[in-house]
């Protein structure tokens, strides 16, 4: 270990390296740095002791800030999001676009260094830089559905920095203290309003429809970087700050099952997987809402194999979009033919968002059930068991089958880019890797992820390989996958269509939009009215000066003396009387 580079933050390569890619022309310059830049940062990781750090702290203007934490916590999210950064350098190495490229980079680099910020201000800093880099990532598509969309990410993005800004002076001013730890609390104001500012990003209920509405309109390689950072970032924020907040429970509940109504009627599949993500999301909040050491390393590892198993699908969809130029189920079908590779990889990506046993989703989802089955809330697993079966259903089942196996369309394309096919291939890997038991004396690859969790101890404790698990597991699953087949074969699911499904941002869009116009009209009529009031008493009003002060006014008539006489001495009688009967 090089103890120079301890209080160095794995942000700052990835950052630099963004900012150096904006200036340089040559794209294989860029796209190297798109790959060095995050085995940089994986140096850094690795180098720093294993007993955790506080680095990086210096002053500026008067504050002290915390740039480099590196505990339990900030750990497992710190190499996720390095892995992530580097699949995603690889898979759009065939681009040629100078601002997705620094763009990219930036957003991996913000997002690391809020996990790694140890006070708010921080965290601040680096929140909206996350904002701000990756709405590039939006308006790369070039296109004015596109545009839209971003600037609607934009706002929303900053209005949830502007929330945290405004809540860490609140919370600084009630407790003198600008630490981003677990003293927050939703019964302060300054808490509530962080709390706020970080379910916008989480995409908490009627607050996550800016997901849906940018996601899918990103280039192919943006989805692939979006879906790794912002609201897993999020969930970060909820556990460093908010772990066993009772009322996440419930919000996390609710996530995990309202998507699945949607998802299902859905047309676009890149909009599918953003509903499937609000689902993931629901676990993790859940996680983080019991609050146990079983919840929250269940919220960790599930935070880490959702990014891995979540940019797999979105990779594979990418690759569809590349060479066929839709995501449309209604337009796919047949294409395992054409993209054998892509098909498998789809499907490793829905085995594993489905828990599949061998899986990497199977070893993780199933801590953060048992750590709500322990505090017994049972109504609130049932409503994660039914969510376990509408993801299979929506992303481990329709993705791959509308898309590879569905009604053939006729599209013979060519299989993925290579680098692309690199990239899932990695994913892949990784999600099978994870997912490992322990086998013949030789620890399965899920101990790795049980070993990088906030409490390993706990994590490895935790009877995973059980019998009654993997067969309840494999019950649920096959019952999901005969409803499927069943509901196909008497031709009850829902026909995919061209359409627009509504969502919760009709209310905002629609209804508020129309509720504001009809505002705005109506105080253009008040104010109209108030200035044709006002007009017509300047008028009475300047008529009457007019009259009284004007040469030919009362004021400049001639005043017979006598007349004026009496005036003055009427007035010096009062003067004298008040002087008089003054004490």
């Amino acid at each position: 270990m090089i103890e120079a580079f301890y209080d160095v933050s794995p942000a700052w390569p990835v950052i630099i390296g963004g900012l150096i890619a904006a200036a340089i022309p040559h794209h294989l310059v860029r796209k190297g740095l798109a790959l060095l830049a995050p085995i940089l940062a994986g140096l850094l990781w690795f180098n720093v002791p294993s007993g955790g750090h506080v680095g990086g702290v210096f002053e500026l203007g008067g504050f002290v800030l915390e740039t480099f934490r590196f505990d339990g916590l900030s750990r497992i999210w710190g190499l996720i999001f390095i892995i992530a950064a580097f699949i995603n350098g690889l898979y759009g190495f065939h681009e040629k676009d100078r601002v997705a490229d620094a763009a990219g980079l930036i957003y991996a680099g913000a997002g690391l260094g809020a996990v790694f910020s140890g006070d708010l201000l921080s965290l601040f800093f680096f929140w909206e830089l996350t904002a701000i880099s990756s709405v590039f990532l939006i308006w790369g598509s070039k296109t004015q559905a596109a545009f839209k969309a971003g600037l609607r990410y934009l706002a929303i993005h900053v209005l949830s920095g502007v929330m945290l800004l405004a809540g860490a002076v609140i919370h600084a001013s009630e407790t003198g203290s600008w630490a981003f730890d677990n003293s927050l609390s939703v019964d302060t104001l300054g808490g509530l309003l962080i709390f706020l500012a970080f379910g916008i990003k989480c995409a908490f209920p009627f607050m996550h429809n800016w997901l849906q509405d940018a996601y899918p309109k990103a280039t192919v390689t943006g989805a692939v970087v979006l879906s790794a950072f912002t609201t897993k970032l999020a969930v970060y924020a909820l556990a460093r700050g908010y772990a066993g907040t009772d009322i996440l429970i419930w919000i996390g509940a609710i996530m995990t099952a309202f998507p699945v109504f949607f998802a299902v009627v859905e047309n676009d599949l890149r909009k599918v997987l953003s509903y499937s993500l609000n689902n993931q999301l629901g676990f993790m909040v859940v996680g983080v809402g019991v609050g146990t050491e079983l919840a929250i390393n269940g919220a960790a590892a599930h935070a880490f194999v959702h990014i891995i198993y979540k940019a797999l699908l979105f990779m594979s969809m990418g690759a569809v979009l590349h060479r066929v130029g839709t995501v449309k189920a209604s337009e796919l079908g047949g294409l395992f033919k054409s993209m054998p590779v892509t098909a498998v990889f789809c499907i490793i990506g829905g085995a594993a968002i489905s828990a599949f046993p061998l899986f990497s989703g199977f070893v993780a989802k199933a801590m953060t059930l048992a750590a709500v089955a322990h505090e017994h809330h049972y109504l609130v697993w049932l409503i994660l068991l039914f969510a376990s079966a509408g993801v299979l259903e929506h992303s481990g089942i329709k993705i791959p089958y509308f898309a590879f196996f569905s009604h053939d369309r006729g599209h013979r394309v060519r299989e993925a880019p290579a680098n692309m096919l690199m990239a899932m291939g990695v994913a892949a890997l990784l999600c099978l890797y994870l997912g490992w038991p322990d086998m013949f004396g030789i620890p399965g690859g899920y101990r790795a992820l049980y070993n990088l969790t906030p409490y390993p101890e706990v994590a490895n404790a935790y009877p995973m390989w059980t019998f009654d698990h993997v067969v309840g597991q494999m019950q649920l699953l096959m019952a999901a996958l005969f409803a499927f087949a069943f509901l196909v074969r008497m031709k009850w699911y829902p026909d995919e269509k061209r359409s627009v499904n509504l969502d919760f941002d009709w209310v905002y869009r629609r209804a508020f939009d129309g509720l504001a116009r009809w505002g705005f009209a109506m105080f253009g009529r008040l104010w109209s009215s108030i200035g044709n009031l006002l007009d017509g008493v300047r008028t009475r009003l300047g008529g009457r000066l007019f009259q009284t002060f004007s040469p030919m006014g009362a004021l400049s008539r001639d005043i017979p003396s006598g007349l004026l006489a009496i005036w003055t001495s009427a007035l010096l009688a009062i003067v004298l009387l008040i002087a008089y009967l003054a004490p």
